[in-house]
């Protein structure tokens, strides 16, 4: 018998997940039983990536075992890194080369493996992820990547290989608590279609690309440069009324406000904010005044929806202060979520059943003979 689903499966419970959770009612989320912005504001990207990948917090001497076994595997291939030059030609986006590069790294099919070689190639690609992205970057710019480093951080290598600059410490550590607070969030679409792959027994590989190409939509992964945009058209505290009404009548959305899963205020988005305060610039003041206005507005043009500044919102803010270019904001998204992608990925293979809904035909009757 078919079962016919709402759009978008909404609502649709499809499996099991140990990972971690998200209540849109109350506004909050968590990783395995850890609060996420907790985890954002007390831990180090190393210590969130070794609970996605072990399930639980490491102890102090793991944390720097891992810390160093993950820094240790950032440096690129000689056949991946021979392609970039060539990937950054073409034109594509960061994503798009990301997708090229990371096919070219070996990795066993999944059904086939034993879980410590999904772990490992787990961890490869995620450690290699900033390091392709960046350079890419670099090579469009006409510049020479630079390598990373294994005595920096994730985030402030991530920095430093973007800029050839070491990051301050306030600029590291702000883009590590929002690379903690994006690692992971609920059955979203890029995790879906990760665990959609994996359940055919493929490659961590393949999940990850496939789950990239998903990303890569301005609905989901591609919006934090889409509401800086945002800032920018509005201009001056005047033009705010005028700009989201005029976009509410002509039926636009509003780019870094509302959510599909929170009714509430999206905890990131605080989260986010007010790191962002701790150093506050022009372009800060004026988003938080853009983010009062804009919700009023929404209240009043759209009474009962409930529409708040999402994590997008604040994200492009926030990385703009940083030092990150706007055509890397999506792609620093990445560097995150790529480890929630094969936390995914792993789990989701362990289950020896694949996932195989079916459509329901609507086009003409069939010719038959």
């Amino acid at each position: 018998m078919l079962i016919d689903a709402p759009k978008g499966l909404k609502d649709v419970v499809v499996t099991t997940t140990l990972i971690g959770d998200v209540n849109g009612a109350a506004g909050y989320y968590h990783y395995r039983e850890h609060d996420a912005i907790e985890l954002a504001t007390t831990r180090s990207f190393e210590d969130v990536w070794f609970l996605f990948t072990e399930g639980r917090l490491p102890s102090q001497d793991e944390a720097a075992l891992f810390a160093a076994e993950t820094a240790a595997l950032r440096p690129l291939p000689e056949v991946v890194s021979e392609v970039l030059p060539a990937i950054a030609r073409s034109g594509c986006t960061a994503l798009a080369g990301l997708r090229t590069a990371l096919s070219m790294l070996p990795s066993q099919p999944m059904w086939d493996a034993p879980m410590s070689t999904r772990k490992a190639d787990a961890l490869r690609v995620s450690a290699m992820t900033p390091t392709i992205l960046a350079a890419l970057h670099r090579l469009k710019l006409g510049l020479d990547p630079v390598d990373p480093r294994v005595d920096l951080s994730m985030s402030a290598n991530w920095l430093y290989m973007l800029t050839g600059q070491e990051p301050s410490t306030w600029a590291g550590r702000a883009v590590e608590q929002y690379l903690i607070a994006t690692i992971d969030h609920g059955f979203n679409a890029s995790t879906f279609t990760a665990r959609v792959v994996a359940s055919a027994g493929a490659d961590v590989v393949s999940a990850v690309t496939a789950a990239i190409g998903t990303f890569s939509g301005p609905l989901h992964g591609g919006a934090p440069d889409r509401a800086l945009e945002a800032l920018d058209l509005i201009g001056t505290p005047d033009n705010i009324d005028a700009w989201v009404r005029e976009r509410i009548e002509r039926g636009e959305r509003i780019m870094g406000f509302g959510h599909a899963v929170y009714k509430t205020e999206d905890p990131r988005a605080r989260l986010l904010k007010g790191i962002a305060q701790e150093q506050p610039t022009r372009l800060t003041e004026f988003a938080v005044t853009v983010e009062r206005r804009v919700t009023e507005l929404l209240a009043e043009l759209k009474p009962g929806r409930q529409l708040y500044a999402n994590v997008e919102f604040y994200a492009g803010v926030l990385m703009e202060q940083c030092g990150i270019p706007r055509e890397m904001f999506t792609p620093t998204f990445a560097c995150s979520r790529v480890v929630g992608w094969c936390a995914n990925a792993l789990e989701q293979s362990e289950d020896t059943k694949i996932i195989r809904p079916v459509a329901r035909y609507t086009g003409p009757a069939p010719l038959i003979r």
